[in-house]
């Protein structure tokens, strides 16, 4: 039973984790990433499992895609809302309290360092609000970390890779190309590098660190049995059910009131 707004919320078991279009865009932003990694490193150190050609091919056909999935849809599925406070202060509140790093998440992050010592439970990182009916927050606190250093790693291969595609790039005569390479070079200079070179070197070393979150992402951070009910919210039924309560807490009437009194 999806969550309902009609429904009292406390008699709710299976809520919506992941609309279908997070989960489209969560798929896309995967698959596509796996294509440019094993096209460019062919690319980059020559490997010959597949012609040079074909791995450029298939690597520039998958750039528009990966660059939709994460600068279109994903600010899309973050500030678009169905409920009934959709307010820019709402969105903005629902945005730093889901997405970025802050003080609760620093708390939760050394209860899980202490857990790994065999001191205290491992935290819960997924919080509902029973009351509002949302999740306050549903991601692992170290994934909030990597979600800033994966934006960032984006707009390095981006603006690396113009340059690498193209040296002359220009739409609509617009000497893009030529920016960057003019201003690389005037970083270059200090490290005794050409341009071309020091564009080459950030763009690998943004793919390597593509090939590090994921393996933080998947083989550490849901390794763990009892998160592979987040795979398959993400893949496939978007759904959660917060009666398992591995790593998830739930508010409800009763902590809103206590809070209430304590406030």
């Amino acid at each position: 039973m999806v969550r309902s707004a009609q429904r009292p919320a406390s008699r709710r078991v299976i809520v919506e984790r992941y609309t279908w279009l997070e989960r489209i865009t969560h798929l896309v932003h995967l698959i596509t990433m796996f294509i440019l990694l094993i096209t460019g490193f062919k690319i980059y150190f020559g490997w010959g499992f597949m012609a040079f050609q074909t791995a450029r091919t298939w690597h520039m056909i998958a750039v528009p895609f990966f660059l939709a999935a994460n600068w279109i849809l994903v600010p899309y599925n973050l500030f678009s809302c169905k409920e009934e406070r959709c307010s820019v202060k709402d969105r903005i509140v629902h945005f730093k309290d889901s997405y970025v790093f802050g003080k609760a998440d620093a708390e939760r992050l050394i209860d899980i360092i202490k857990n790994f010592f065999g001191r205290g439970r491992y935290p819960a990182f997924t919080i509902y609000d029973e009351r509002k009916g949302h999740y306050v927050t549903k991601l692992h606190p170290v994934l909030k970390i990597l979600i800033v250093l994966e934006s960032i790693a984006i707009i390095i291969v981006a603006i690396t890779g113009v340059v690498l595609y193209n040296l002359d790039w220009a739409p609509f005569g617009i000497p893009i190309a030529s920016w960057i390479l003019s201003v690389t070079w005037y970083f270059a200079s200090f490290f005794n590098v050409n341009a071309l070179g020091l564009l080459r070197l950030l763009h690998l070393l943004a793919a390597c660190w593509f090939v590090f979150e994921l393996v933080i992402h998947v083989g550490i951070l849901e390794l763990d049995p009892d998160a592979w009910k987040y795979h398959k919210a993400i893949f496939w039924s978007g759904k959660e059910d917060l009666s398992d309560r591995h790593f998830v807490k739930v508010i409800d009437e009763t902590d809103q009131k206590i809070a209430t009194k304590e406030g």
